[in-house]
């Protein structure tokens, strides 16, 4: 395969690789609708999506409905939450958000970007998560794995995690953003580490401008080509003719 040259033929490539790669992949975080993924996102900052998960059955079981979140008790919702990290203002989030739906919204989670963004503990990758992955409408959620994988891929040169976002809109057809968010993370996970990717192992490679160029592949090269000096062997001659 040819290496792409643009980031837009990049992005093409990149895609149609990734679905071939994840035809079926989902989001990782357990919910029943829009109000609990919603909560488990808003959980999943700092955490783990496995710890999320093993947190938010007791939590949803608890708080069925945002109009019983609303008025949670702190103490005893920050106790169900605490292992997730930073679970007090985590909880103030969570008691925020319930209280904005029940008060703004009928109990009912919006599926407008601009409405989402103004409820307490939502920014616009938790408000793409919602509307890509329980409304089905299009989002492309940016977290850390679709920022590293975007820029070693040079589909942009941003760093801002919203400029980011609009980048790849203008790239990825708007009712494939969320899955291709989605597909990126996955490959993230598996493949792509932050400090070790597997550039050997990665069907990415062959359109990846960052391939080989990282990792422990790239520090043994060049260690191949900056020996240490041996110093028992004879030096050469300063003529360069043999000793």
């Amino acid at each position: 395969m040819a290496r792409p040259r643009g980031a837009q033929a990049r992005a093409d490539q990149v895609r149609g690789l990734l679905a071939d790669l994840y035809p079926d992949v989902q989001c990782a975080l357990r919910h029943g609708n829009a109000y609990e993924l919603l909560a488990a996102t808003i959980l999943s900052a700092q955490c783990t999506d496995e710890r999320v998960n093993m947190v938010t059955p007791l939590l949803f079981e608890r708080y069925p409905e945002p109009a019983d979140l609303a008025v949670a008790d702190a103490d005893e919702l920050e106790s169900i939450i605490k292992s997730t990290g930073f679970y007090r203002a985590k909880a103030r989030s969570l008691m925020g958000m319930a209280q904005a739906l029940v008060d703004r919204y009928g109990g009912e989670v919006p599926k407008e970007l601009e409405e989402l963004v103004t409820i307490p503990g939502v920014g616009r990758k938790t408000a793409n998560v919602v509307r890509s992955v329980a409304f089905d409408l299009p989002g492309l959620p940016v977290d850390t794995h679709v920022g590293r994988l975007s820029s070693r891929l040079r589909l942009t040169a941003e760093s801002d995690p919203v400029k980011i976002e609009l980048a790849l809109n203008a790239m990825i057809p708007a009712d494939e953003r969320g899955r291709f968010s989605l597909r990126l993370i996955e490959h993230g996970r598996r493949v792509c580490d932050a400090r070790k990717p597997r550039c050997d192992l990665c069907d990415l490679a062959p359109v990846c401008p960052s391939a080989g160029k990282l990792g422990p592949a790239a520090a043994s090269r060049r260690g191949t080509t900056r020996t240490s000096p041996n110093r028992s062997a004879p030096r050469r001659r300063e003529t360069g003719g043999r000793t």
